[in-house]
């Protein structure tokens, strides 16, 4: 295995009989880039007809789509431009480096671990490869803090979760809300010229990937729910309803975590809501902010069959409060 999927880990016993996907040894020309690219942003099941939560072709099409957009690049050949003294201080000033690596480290070993308590084989091999990918995110946030000489605290021993299911869940409703928010800010870093274009764009994949992540999460929920009997299904909402009240108050203050040393680091939690001003010079209010997520949000899942499940809770309160700020702003 090429990259595997975790330094420091036995991940091929963890999932069984899941291959990393071969990835290219060099630079791909151009052509390749972008087919892949496209490939990565659109796909449609040819199945007929509804793809109802909790049937075999739902479950079957959610994989597919998630193999067959698989994107083939390898952070080992990215090409990180140099950057003007200003856009690095910009780049290097920016407090999510530490959580946003350690977070890609927990999501792959969270991923992988319930993917390995799954009978189903195409699930536990999507999830696997959502893993997998999680680890190359992974990659791409060391090699880029490597090539811009950022600091980072040492990374404390990863914990294998007590509870596959929870932490899975943990993983995925947090992305989903630091994915919509991200998507927003993401092109206001990209569209206020802040950072070099070439910069945004060596992210670009990594920013789709999770678009991904969290479509497969949506539609694994709702299989999964689907699946259950109503007394299970009690059991398992409970669950997620514990999950949600735990991400309400981890964002609620600052990140405390330990580093490799036993030193308390914090970090906040909500760049993806509070950190705009950091990445424009533009003042951009909250509506306007809110109302870019919702854009953002809505164009990056916009190649995807429409018969698959959004994530809606953050863009259904998001909406929600807009419409609350106008009719209170129009009094």
């Amino acid at each position: 295995m090429d990259e595997p999927l975790f330094d420091g880990f036995a991940v091929e016993q963890l999932i069984q009989g899941f291959r990393a996907p071969v990835l290219p040894q060099c630079m791909p020309d151009q052509a390749i880039i972008e087919a892949a690219d496209r490939n990565v942003r659109r796909w449609t099941s040819h199945v007929t007809g509804t793809l109802e939560p909790g049937s075999d072709a739902h479950r079957r099409e959610v994989c597919r789509m998630f193999q067959e957009t698989f994107s083939p690049y390898r952070p080992s050949v990215l090409d990180w431009p140099q950057l003007a003294p200003d856009a690095l201080a910009r780049i290097v000033s920016l407090p999510i480096w530490d959580i946003a690596v350690q977070t890609e480290g927990r999501a792959r070993l969270r991923i992988a671990a319930y993917a390995a308590t799954l009978s189903e084989p195409d699930v536990r091999d999507a999830l696997a490869l959502n893993a997998w990918e999680e680890n190359r995110h992974k990659e791409v946030l060391s090699r880029m803090v490597a090539a811009y000489g950022i600091p980072l605290a040492s990374e404390a021993p990863y914990v294998y979760p007590r509870d596959p299911e929870w932490a899975y869940l943990v993983t995925g409703y947090s992305e989903c809300i630091d994915s919509f928010f991200a998507f927003g800010l993401f092109e206001v870093a990209r569209s206020s010229g802040l950072f070099p274009s070439e910069l945004v764009e060596t992210f670009e994949p990594v920013m789709q990937e999770e678009c991904r992540h969290i479509l497969l999460f949506a539609n694994w929920a709702a299989w999964h729910r689907a699946k259950l009997s109503w007394w299970r299904r009690m059991r398992f909402e409970l669950k997620v309803a514990g999950v949600w009240a735990f991400l309400i108050w981890e964002r609620m203050g600052l990140a405390r975590t330990l580093d490799a040393e036993g030193n308390e680091r914090k970090q906040d939690n909500n760049f993806t809501v509070n950190g705009t001003q950091s990445l424009s010079s533009v003042q951009i209010g909250v509506r306007e902010l809110m109302t870019l997520c919702l854009a953002e949000n809505e164009r990056r899942f916009s190649g995807y069959d429409r018969r698959l499940l959004r994530p809606r809770t953050v863009p259904t309160l998001v909406g929600f409060a807009l419409r609350f700020v106008g009719a209170w702003k129009n009094k």
